[in-house]
């Protein structure tokens, strides 16, 4: 059987530098989701957070639905965080993710190139399938931008255009707070069951 996880984008976060909360619209859609797991047909095994309190708040929130327990890895980061850099202002910030987008091997003078953040996610999720027990249920509480350097670096272009047209050059709008993004593992080998779902915020909304 395969493993199945959901690479969660954390839920809206204040507008300020440094390691940021979620702003109270965050907090809404982190419980949305959470009761969207908590209503789903299979249990919840484990749940992992990014250590940006954005994710772990959202993990936390998660979990406090489902009764899973929030452990935390540094993999599941953000390529870059405003603030990593204090001296950095937004404009610039900005202008070096753009840059490290276009060129997924060039490494910034802090934080990583969207190469180096791909492969730490794609490390953690093989580690997580050869040991997590068969037909699992993992959900992932992260961030965007690490997501599609993720999957740009795992599936062919030609794949991803299925999901959306001009993948590659719209990823950086692509990912909303707060979707999900199923991901089977069988044998090594990954399959993209759907990318940034967002259905179960308005769903939920309407109950």
């Amino acid at each position: 059987m395969s493993t199945t996880f959901y690479l969660v984008r954390h839920g809206v976060k204040k507008s300020d530098i440094g390691d940021v909360p979620l702003t109270s619209v965050g907090s809404r859609q982190a419980q949305l989701t959470a009761r969207h797991f908590s209503n789903a047909p299979y249990p919840i095994h484990r749940i992992i957070a990014s250590p940006l309190r954005r994710a772990q708040e959202t993990a936390e929130a998660i979990a406090s639905l489902t009764g899973s327990d929030v452990s935390e890895d540094a993999r599941l980061r953000e390529r870059a965080n405003w603030g990593d850099d204090p001296k950095q202002t937004f404009e610039q910030f900005v202008a070096l993710w753009d840059q490290c987008t276009a060129n997924p091997e060039f490494i910034p003078h802090v934080g990583d190139s969207a190469k180096q953040a791909g492969t730490r996610l794609a490390s953690l999720l093989d580690e997580l399938a050869a040991h997590a027990p068969s037909g699992s249920h993992i959900v992932l509480a992260t961030h965007g931008g690490l997501i599609t350097d993720f999957l740009v670096q795992t599936f062919a272009e030609q794949e991803l255009n299925r999901w959306h047209p001009n993948f590659l050059v719209e990823q950086k709008r692509l990912v909303p707070e707060c979707s999900i993004t199923k991901l089977l593992v069988k044998d090594g080998q990954y399959t993209l069951e759907s990318f940034a779902s967002a259905t179960h915020l308005s769903e939920n909304l309407e109950k």
